[in-house]
């Protein structure tokens, strides 16, 4: 049997994977609420460019007010902020059999978990570097990770199914440890934040200023472990060396940078948000949660609280992109 797919956000995330979905077999609806992005995968189909050539799905797309009235597997790819009011406008449309995976930025999945129950919420980590570059065009900027778990419960066979469907994508990890991705997303996301200060490629930007970098990342990664997260490498990520010692730290980055500069994609997403397409990032709903649980194991984390302002002092236009705020971040690590 066809499995059926409703993707809301049909973005950078959202729109790679119903190509890939697409080409795999898999009968898929978009949704998405960019009127010009709609009106240009209706006309011309949803295109993916890659190094190697574009691949182009001819998709039924609608807005949130023509959308259909009934969902049933439903793929999240909307911004973080923007998580509790689509789980709110999808819980009454979603089947009796019906579930949402959040194939997004940050943790989510109790978000929407409240509003269409644990027992319908997958958990999913998305490591892809993507970019809208216009309505109806995404750049596929480098390969990254995905895994698949439930948020209640262990993996089932919705999700293993999901894994099978992304098959022209790769393979996606299928595991009940997709918070031990998450979080070490959050820790080596926290990085290409940062970057975002300055208009410069990732790597250049994370290889300079490695001691401010490597404080915030143990800061993120001390939360995660203070919650009882078993942290999972990704890619070229390694959480643990962070955690160990200076030397390790060094070994990871050089790695993690080598591997970046393999990618085509030279700026982070939250970078685009603010240079090129001027709204607001999901830097705070992705990162408060990181500040909070600090607070309640008593673990200080001034060094991701002073990220999460400078970004919405950025994004607000009170200040500018400028390296100078990276040699702040690396004076405070060394205080």
């Amino acid at each position: 049997m066809t499995s059926q797919y409703t993707i809301v956000g049909a973005g950078a995330i959202g729109g790679t994977l119903a190509v890939h979905l697409h080409l795999a077999g898999a009968d898929v609806q978009l949704i998405d609420a960019d009127a010009a992005h709609v009106a240009a995968v209706r006309e011309h189909g949803l295109r993916i460019e890659q190094p190697s050539g574009a691949l182009l799905a001819n998709l039924p797309i609608s807005t949130p007010d023509d959308a259909p009235e009934q969902l049933g597997a439903v793929l999240l790819a909307v911004k973080a902020q923007a998580t509790d009011g689509v789980a709110a406008w999808i819980a009454p449309r979603l089947a009796d059999d019906g579930w949402v995976a959040s194939m997004q930025n940050g943790l989510n999945e109790a978000t929407i978990a409240s509003h269409v129950g644990a027992d319908r919420t997958v958990a999913a980590f998305v490591d892809l570097f993507a970019d809208v570059i216009g309505p109806g065009v995404v750049q596929d900027g480098g390969i990254g990770a995905i895994a698949l778990g439930e948020h209640a419960g262990p993996v089932s066979d919705r999700v293993r199914t999901l894994a099978h469907d992304l098959r022209h994508w790769g393979e996606p990890i299928v595991t009940d440890n997709v918070d031990g991705f998450l979080w070490s997303k959050l820790g080596f996301g926290a990085m290409l934040v940062a970057t975002a200060l300055a208009d410069a490629d990732m790597g250049d930007l994370i290889d300079r200023h490695r001691r401010g970098m490597h404080a915030l990342v143990r800061e993120v990664l001390s939360v995660a472990t203070a919650e009882g997260i078993a942290l999972e490498g990704f890619d070229a990520f390694v959480p643990g060396d962070y955690l160990a010692g200076a030397a390790e730290a060094d070994a990871a980055t050089d790695g993690l940078v080598a591997w970046l500069a393999t990618q085509t994609k030279k700026r982070s997403g939250i970078w685009r948000d603010i240079a090129v397409r001027g709204r607001r990032t999901e830097v705070p709903t992705q990162y408060g949660p990181v500040v909070a649980a600090g607070q309640r194991h008593g673990i200080p984390t001034p060094l991701t609280a002073w990220l999460v302002d400078a970004i919405v002092r950025l994004e607000t236009g009170a200040i500018a992109m400028d390296e100078a705020h990276l040699a702040e971040l690396d004076g405070m690590a060394a205080a």
